[in-house]
């Protein structure tokens, strides 16, 4: 039997933490399974990488920068060979070209579209333990391109499914998923399984604890995610198709990485906000909440608001400014000053007392609500983000009320 482990970077942060790694990988290959390992950077290296980038050219191509953050991988990668290594295992270190995994070509967010599994599966039968790059895959033409922050967990998985692999495990710096960030809420709860749409959910709306392709591509292929701590051996949360019954909440997402741009005076007609929106679709930039409002309705004018990613504001309002003409506007402004806080839970839906019971939450520690989002299993607010931190510490407890409370570890 073949195990899949993919080890964080806090996991790997010191010599001392890359030798438990490793003698955690060989006391599983001892025990007589194949195992295939998926590594991190270490540490708070990509950060570093990122950092010595700008120092050199705050406007770095795309290319050059994913060829400097995949060495943080590739060092991971042959210092867990090595340390497996000095404890009488074999094994062997390959990268994204050398594992066959075949990446689009979307710089700094480029998606896995299939992996070539016959090294991996000649280094099984030789019985090496296989150590493979996170983060990175190679294009048709030779190119190598990183998926995008947290995208390890997603070439786990994609080998997990290459290889028919129905569990990957992901070892990470906490003991589990919890309803919320324990750093901010202390009264978090760890959960013992997770479906995988309202895992999704979270990961999209802010928890860092998986990338949310990674959620993805697991349920598209059925394989279950166990998420657990590489530091201790106590037990973790499963991500899968939940059969137990639901919660009201499952969980609370906080993400402060996002900026508010507001389009100023375009034209209210039809086709306004394709025209807006497909500029930035084709720079493959991810719009969270749209708002849209009049503005001056005598001149027939409106206000078009929506969030992004703080790293996407310059690239957004390029493609904004560039738009040749498509459509017209007074201006364009934008501002880092809200944080989204969203609930998730597969009873959101059939329960019509958890959004007012949000609201109070807000409400009780004088928290201003800007925008509301809303589906099936979730519900997000733009708020202030100065308040971000002590409305999701009022929204959790409250709702934790409400929450059935048979699924928590």
């Amino acid at each position: 039997m073949t195990r899949i482990k993919k080890f964080g970077g806090s996991s790997l942060a010191t010599k001392e933490r890359i030798k438990n790694v490793a003698r955690q990988i060989v006391d599983t290959y001892k025990s007589g399974h194949s195992v295939v390992v998926v590594v991190s950077a270490r540490g708070k290296t990509t950060n570093n990488l990122i950092e010595q980038a700008a120092d050199i050219n705050p406007n770095c191509a795309k290319r050059e920068l994913d060829m400097l953050l995949v060495t943080g991988e590739q060092q991971s990668c042959a210092l867990m060979a090595m340390a497996i290594h000095s404890l009488g295992c074999p094994a062997i270190s390959l990268n994204a070209a050398q594992a066959g995994i075949i990446s689009s070509g979307s710089f700094g967010n480029a998606r896995i579209k299939t992996i070539n599994t016959d090294r991996i599966k000649q280094e099984l039968e030789k019985k090496n333990i296989v150590i493979i790059t996170g983060f990175q895959g190679v294009t048709k033409n030779g190119e190598i391109a990183t998926l995008g922050r947290g995208g390890s967990d997603t070439t786990a998985v994609a080998v997990a499914a290459a290889l028919g692999v129905g569990t990957c495990e992901i070892y990470t710096d906490v003991e589990g998923i919890y309803t919320a960030d324990p750093n901010i809420v202390p009264k978090a709860i760890k959960l013992k399984e997770i479906s995988y749409d309202e895992m999704l959910e979270l990961a999209t709306l802010g928890a860092k604890v998986l990338h949310s392709r990674s959620v993805e591509l697991a349920k598209k292929h059925n394989i279950k995610l166990w998420v657990g701590s590489g530091l201790t051996k106590k037990e973790g949360t499963l991500v899968k198709e939940s059969t137990m019954e639901k919660m009201l909440v499952s969980g609370l997402a906080m993400d402060k990485d996002i900026s508010k741009i507001t389009v100023v005076g375009v034209k209210d007609v039809p086709g306004t906000a394709f025209k807006l929106f497909s500029s930035i679709a084709k720079k493959n930039i991810v719009v969270d909440l749209i708002i849209q409002a009049m503005g001056d309705g005598k001149k027939g004018l409106k206000d078009i608001s929506f969030t992004v990613s703080k790293k996407d504001v310059k690239e957004t309002i390029e493609a904004l400014t560039q738009n040749n003409g498509a459509f017209e506007y007074e201006d364009i402004s934008y501002t880092n000053d809200f944080a989204k806080l969203s609930i998730v839970g597969a009873g959101i839906v059939s329960n019509p007392g958890v959004a007012s019971a949000m609201f109070e939450a807000l409400y009780d520690v004088g928290v201003n609500i800007e925008v509301i989002s809303t589906s099936e299993i979730k519900i997000s607010v733009l708020i202030a983000q100065e308040k971000a931190e002590i409305a999701s510490r009022s929204v959790h407890e409250k709702l934790m009320q409400l929450s059935l409370g048979n699924v928590y570890g």
